[in-house]
């Protein structure tokens, strides 16, 4: 039987009880890659049922938060949120630790073509885009005996658009210059691969692959319905709160601010009791709208993101360089924010009982908190319905709708601190502090690289907690360079001869 190529980025396709389909490949061959796999199953099988169909996306979704290679600092979405926050000023490493994501707190991988953390992000989205091609090309022809099968198959090619356009968007985030509402923006952005197969591609451009994103999240919508079966999976909801990041990226406010109000619907805010629990129950916080749960038979121990994000597991990371916020933006905000609860200005977390081994610095956070100090398992947060009421009150006050968006502002921020009376700044300050919450509300999601990015904002670390020699003196980078933009992987140049590079 044919079996489904295994290429440069392509991992094991494995047939198991639970068919989980984990492959990986690139968007162009490697001969010096490419390797068989051990066990692989053909795409007669693969597409012979729908439960083999929903296995593919049950794979991917495994994809999002396990390592598929040796480097435990590169897994999945947890990684590469790690990766964002870390270019950011906001999350504040203040030791070097045992070297993890070090080098991209000092802007160094984005301009080194061969290196893993530049190739990592590429890899991994083009490889969720291949096996997304492979269930929306084979899924129309998948047998349907019965109503359950075809639901199966349906909710299969819906989550397969779904994921096409989050790759996409995260890729053209990374690799292409920003979007610049009212623009062609006719700067190049990433190729938009549509097939399942290692034909060279130009870059397309950056307004071109956010026309398929949309496009793609129409498609997910039209078949998409509330129900799913875990919240690691997509559903209407979160694909509308998809269209919102992607609209308010794009400066389609309207529309940022409708999506993120119709997403949130049924995704109460969390208590104050729960803000300060940990950040680790996925199913049971009704905020949590997507994300991922580890379970115990497929945790990767010292990779999960909880080995480098929680304060209390016991690994040399933790213990060496716990991770801290911005002293700046925390004294931005009240101590009867809840958000301030879960950082420990002192750093000596005492309701934790930490060890000695563990190291204290001011600032550091205890937002997330590993299942114990043996287990680093979290659950992984990719949305929250806190991420909608920020996107609807900025993007209502960019569109001129001060008074809605405050509604929206208020009702958020009196949730957080029940002190709050509301906002009583005006135009440009107003907008500013939603920015400041968004900022101090997603610290630790993966967001404040590209926050910077879509608002041609430089990076600025001076005045803060920041360690000049863990950032390696890089405290400032203006909005115009070039390290805003990743390098494409030289893998990628070598096998892909109508590739174009960035400029460094």
């Amino acid at each position: 039987m044919k079996n489904i190529i295994k290429r440069q980025y392509k991992r094991i396709v494995i047939l198991s009880s639970a068919l989980l389909i984990l492959s990986l490949s690139s968007s162009c061959s490697s001969d010096y890659l490419e390797t068989d796999p051990t066990t692989a199953v053909s795409e007669e099988s693969a597409y012979s049922s729908a439960s083999n169909l929903m296995a593919i996306i049950n794979g991917m979704h495994r994809d999002m938060y396990y390592r598929q290679n040796s480097s435990q600092g590169q897994n999945g979405q947890g990684g590469i949120m790690i990766m964002m926050d870390a270019l950011g000023e906001d999350l504040v490493f203040p030791s070097t630790g045992n070297g993890w994501y070090v080098s991209t707190v000092r802007w160094q991988d984005q301009v080194n073509e061969n290196g893993s953390n530049d190739f990592y992000p590429f890899q991994f989205y083009y490889a969720l885009i291949r096996n997304a091609n492979l269930v929306i090309a084979n899924g129309p022809n998948v047998p349907a005996p019965n109503a359950a099968d075809a639901a199966t198959i349906k909710q299969a090619i819906a989550e397969a658009y779904a994921f096409r356009a989050f790759s996409y968007y995260m890729l053209v985030q990374i690799y292409g210059k920003r979007y610049v509402p009212g623009t062609t923006n006719n700067q190049l952005g990433v190729p938009i691969r549509l097939v399942a197969n290692e034909v060279p591609l130009a870059r397309n451009t950056v307004e071109e692959v956010y026309t398929q994103i949309n496009s793609d999240i129409a498609e997910a919508l039209s078949r998409l319905s509330n129900t799913r079966p875990t919240k690691s999976h997509f559903n209407n909801k979160v694909v509308l709160g998809l269209r919102a990041r992607v609209a308010l990226t794009q400066g389609n406010y309207a529309l940022a601010a409708s999506s993120a109000q119709e997403a949130r619907v049924g995704f109460a805010l969390m208590s104050n009791a729960t803000y300060t629990s940990g950040f680790n129950n996925l199913e049971g916080n009704g905020e949590w709208m997507w994300g991922a749960t580890i379970i115990a038979d497929q945790t990767d121990y010292f990779g999960n993101f909880g080995a480098y994000m929680s304060r209390n597991y016991n690994s040399t990371n933790i213990r060496q360089n716990p991770k801290a916020i911005n002293s700046k933006l925390f004294a931005m905000f009240p101590t009867t924010d809840v958000r301030t609860k879960v950082v420990d200005p002192t750093g000596q977390h005492t309701a934790l009982g930490l060890p000695t081994t563990y190291s204290k610095f001011p600032y550091t956070s205890q937002k997330f908190l590993s299942v114990s100090t043996s287990d680093s398992r979290l659950d992984v947060p990719y949305m929250r319905a806190a991420e909608m009421y920020l996107i609807e009150a900025e993007a209502k006050a960019k569109a001129g709708d001060e008074a809605g968006s405050k509604v929206v502002f208020n009702a958020f921020t009196a949730n957080r601190n029940p002190s709050y009376t509301g906002a009583t700044t005006t135009g440009a300050a107003y907008i500013t502090e939603i920015l400041n919450s968004r900022r101090m509300e997603l610290w630790g999601e993966g967001f404040r690289f590209f926050d910077l990015k879509r608002l041609n904002q430089g990076l600025d670390r001076t005045g803060a907690n920041h360690s000049s020699v863990v950032v390696n003196n890089v405290m400032t980078v203006p909005s115009t360079d070039n390290r805003w933009q990743y390098l494409i992987p030289r893998a990628e140049i070598n096998a892909n001869p109508l590739i174009e590079q960035n400029p460094l």
